[in-house]
């Protein structure tokens, strides 16, 4: 309710959908974004950077910048989705899941270069093949519920009902997302040829929430493990002032795309997650105070109260843009701004290798039947 209480609610959805629009005539990108919902991080971004400087024309820039770059961020991605998750034609421009990938692909670059941890692999795939019926998901489950629920100090009775509670997300969660996958992919594939033959064959991209990606036995498992973990690096963080509560259920977003860059390898995973939910709680203190003045502003906010969120609190991209237009933390906008900006360019350069690929291949495969 809070970006939809700003200023700049009434004008994000068309400002966002023209963007869409200029760039698909341009060619600058192939993602159509039918997820009119989730237009509300970049409403966001566009209220947090009005409230920062003032300016509701800035507000307004900061809607196009973001939509922008996270619709790149669905063609660049588009591989991931398409092979990892099996999302044909479906890109994933949207939330954490996009705006964290190229963290990930500036972790999973570095672990490449370091010899014997460039060889570690662990997934849950793994754990199902070496242990046959106990790496089942069911187990795997159960298991780490017993573990969370011992590490957290819960009695016999709730470590056992935490457990099965785990094991039954496990099960459930995939057998849940796919019907929504199975119902939607028709319809974005009906979508798809209908613009292409509108547009002379141009390949398109149909833009649709994060949620499904969750459904994946990798993401529910690490999703799983960073419940607690993002608990344990809150607490570890130097001057973190977010405890997360909300945002917890929502962990799946933050590392779904991870996931996929790494293939599966929950060990990467790990990783790239410490760094993305430690920068994500970084960055989530320093809006505290903008966060709660929107909250405030938009009737939501208990007198005395202050408010943070991961989401979009901690979002890299409005964050970022705050400081270019405010600069009151300028080694903290360095630190961040390299770091992000380094797994933006190897993002960029990754899905540019895996477009000569394709074509590559393609031409290889024309000649052969030729």
């Amino acid at each position: 309710p809070q970006p939809r209480a700003s200023h700049l609610a009434l004008v994000a959805i068309p400002v966002a959908f023209g963007v869409t629009v200029l760039m698909l005539v341009t060619r600058m990108t192939r993602v159509v974004n039918v997820d009119i919902w989730n237009i509300w991080h970049m409403t966001f971004t566009g209220a947090m950077l009005h409230l920062a400087t003032g300016s509701y024309w800035l507000g307004i820039l900061g809607v196009v910048v973001h939509a922008a770059f996270v619709y790149k961020l669905g063609d660049w991605f588009a591989k991931d989705t398409r092979d990892y998750f099996g999302l044909e034609g479906i890109a994933i421009p949207h939330g954490s899941s996009a705006y964290l990938g190229p963290v990930a692909v500036l972790v999973d670059t570095i672990i490449e270069k370091i010899p014997g941890l460039n060889r570690i692999h662990f997934s849950a795939d793994d754990v199902q093949k070496r242990f046959g019926p106990f790496g089942e998901p069911v187990t795997v489950g159960f298991v780490m519920g017993l573990v969370i629920g011992v590490l957290a100090g819960y009695d016999a009775k709730a470590v056992l009902q935490l457990a099965v509670k785990t094991a039954a997300v496990m099960l459930l969660m995939p057998r849940v997302i796919k019907p929504i996958m199975d119902g939607l992919t028709p319809i974005a594939k009906h979508a798809r040829k209908r613009l292409q033959a509108k547009f002379g064959g141009q390949e398109f991209l149909i833009g649709l929430d994060p949620a499904l990606l969750l459904g994946h036995t990798s993401v529910v498992s690490a999703s799983l493990i960073f419940i607690p973990l993002t608990i344990l690096i809150a607490v570890l963080v130097p001057g973190n002032q977010v405890l997360p509560f909300g945002d917890l259920a929502t962990i799946g977003f933050f590392i779904a795309m991870a996931v996929a860059v790494h293939q599966g390898n929950l060990f990467r995973t790990l990783i790239s997650g410490v760094i993305i939910m430690g920068i994500t709680l970084w960055i989530a203190t320093q809006t505290i105070g903008l966060h709660t003045q929107l909250a405030a502003n938009a009737g939501a906010l208990k007198a005395g109260g202050q408010v943070a969120s991961l989401d979009q609190g901690g979002s890299p991209i409005t964050w970022l843009l705050i400081q270019l237009f405010t600069w009151q933390n300028i080694v903290g906008f360095a630190v961040i701004a390299i770091i992000y900006l380094a797994g933006v360019l190897l993002t960029w350069r990754r899905a540019r290798q895996f477009v000569a690929a394709e074509k590559a291949t393609a031409l290889q495969q024309s000649q052969i039947a030729s």
